[in-house]
């Protein structure tokens, strides 16, 4: 046999997990130019120029973690390698970032035809994993860029963050236009919200090859009643911690946000609609009720693995501070059962790696007010679902597309989320016997702690692969930064 004629890996021995195969099947895997070239019950060893023994290990499809924000609190280049790592070592292989212009991040406003070169060229180079980014249209003129963004470097989603146009990323702010760095006769309100909408339809009117995959994300809390609750909260003393800070930000908040979200995408006809990290039953039910009052829009609901492991009682208070906010734990159960009733469509990390310094306050550590939102998990994403999965009979395959396919085909990354041929040799091994305990000095993220600390999970990863690659083994990275910008543009063209 030739060399050119030989794969180049086969990874023998995986007990191999499809999103939509029930059965676990014992397999090979043959990889070539970073795709899997051949699947078979055996493939000679001696037709690759490399084997690896997964010894009877789970395979899952590499994750996509579709919501993560690199660069958010750290410096975007800095940021994406430790981050990347951390994505890395839990499984994920695809990191979807959500970015804008304004305070944080590159802590600049102005053109998107200046600012996502920037962040271009600081990602380069510092990935581990692949990624791409997900823009939120901030000031007016950036709707006029949304065909730019899309065409020029492959965008096809995009956010709207629905309270941020009166009330803070971390609490009560009259400072949004600041905040935002948009002009003073600038709104960032619910008509700016629809004429996004409205710029989403024009593009994929222009593009109908695409419309599948051209897509709005939402954050869904209204600023009006966060404003009034927190303040109403910050002077009730009875409560406190994670407590005080679900009760500021009621989840009957993101009911109303949903309703008017998906009015608005009716009115627009935006047809692509995805609610993030619904928290609360309330948010669930309003998605769930806005799917039967518009069945012509394509809505996709997403959750994240905090607030699926996490509730108001965690010990680990002001580490849990998150926008929406962690909730009770009636809360937290009825996200699994809507999980567990294909109502989800997607599981994310939500990753904001924020250090412990810039975390809390060091006069009054203990003030959850004071605390910054948001914290890293893109390292338990898998490990997190498949352990309170199983514990509730959800199926491999279905976390599968869950943490997979899904989420790969909403975003236009049409070579990833499955383990099949022509599909990119994205893989990761899982023992699901194997229990660990968490602890935040044992991540390769830069935060330094973890609301999770402490929990017992079940399904350790092991090994991950990208594109044949094996990035991560055992505990160590391995090599240096492979991961690719996906542009996601060519790839809806191709289907």
């Amino acid at each position: 046999m030739s060399e050119a004629s030989l794969l180049d890996r086969v990874i023998k021995n995986v007990r191999v997990v499809r999103p939509h195969n029930d059965a676990i099947e014992l397999l090979d895997l043959g990889i070539k130019d970073g795709k899997f070239a051949r699947i078979a019950s055996h493939i000679s060893p001696d037709t690759a120029k490399e084997v690896f023994d997964a010894k009877n290990l789970l395979g899952f499809p590499g994750v996509v973690d579709a919501h993560m924000h690199i660069g958010i609190y750290q410096p975007l280049d800095k940021d994406a390698v430790t981050e990347s790592k951390a994505a890395a070592m839990g499984g994920v292989t695809t990191s979807l970032n959500y970015i804008r212009t304004g305070q944080y991040y590159l802590n600049k406003g102005g053109s998107y035809q200046d600012f996502f070169p920037e962040v271009l060229a600081l990602s380069a180079g510092n990935f581990f994993v692949d990624y791409s980014y997900h823009i939120a249209p901030i000031a007016s003129q950036h709707i006029d860029e949304i065909p730019l963004l899309f065409e020029e470097h492959g965008v096809c989603s995009f956010k709207i963050f629905m309270f941020y146009g009166g009330y803070g990323l971390h609490g009560l702010s009259d400072q949004q236009n600041l905040f935002l760095m948009i002009n003073k006769e600038e709104r960032y309100d619910f008509a700016h919200f629809e004429f996004i909408m409205r710029g989403l339809t024009r593009l994929m009117e222009k593009h109908p090859q695409a419309r599948d995959t051209i897509s709005l994300s939402l954050h869904c809390e209204v600023a009006e009643i966060l404003n009034a609750y927190t303040k109403i909260v910050e002077n009730d003393f009875s409560l406190s911690g994670l407590h005080a800070y679900s009760a500021a930000r009621p989840p009957h908040s993101e009911g109303l946000a949903i309703c008017i979200a998906a009015y608005l995408a009716h009115e627009t006809n935006c047809v692509n609609i995805n609610l993030l990290h619904l928290s609360s039953r309330k948010a669930m039910e309003a998605a769930l009720t806005m799917q039967t009052a518009f069945p012509h829009i394509n809505f996709r609901r997403e959750v994240t693995v905090g607030h699926l492991l996490l509730d108001v009682d965690t010990p680990n208070t002001i580490w849990a501070k998150v926008n929406p906010p962690i909730r009770p734990r009636a809360d937290v159960e009825y996200l699994w059962q809507a999980v567990l009733n294909n109502q989800v469509d997607w599981i994310v990390s939500d990753h904001a790696c924020c250090s412990a310094e810039q975390k809390r306050s060091a006069k009054n550590p203990n003030n959850i007010w004071l605390a910054k939102s948001g914290f890293g998990g893109t390292e338990y994403l898998l490990s997190g679902v498949f352990s309170e999965g199983s514990k509730r009979g959800m199926s491999y395959n279905h976390m599968a597309k869950l943490l997979s396919w899904n989420p790969s085909r909403r975003f236009g990354l049409l070579e990833k989320g499955d383990i099949a041929i022509g599909y990119d040799a994205d893989l990761v091994l899982l023992d699901p016997n194997e229990s660990f305990v968490v602890r935040a000095a044992e991540s390769e993220s830069q935060q330094g702690y973890t609301p999770f600390e402490g929990m017992e999970l079940t399904g350790k990863v092991k090994s991950t692969f990208l594109r044949g690659n094996l990035i991560y083994n055992n505990g160590e990275i391995l090599g240096s930064p492979t991961g690719r910008y996906l542009k996601r543009y060519s790839s809806s063209l191709s289907s």
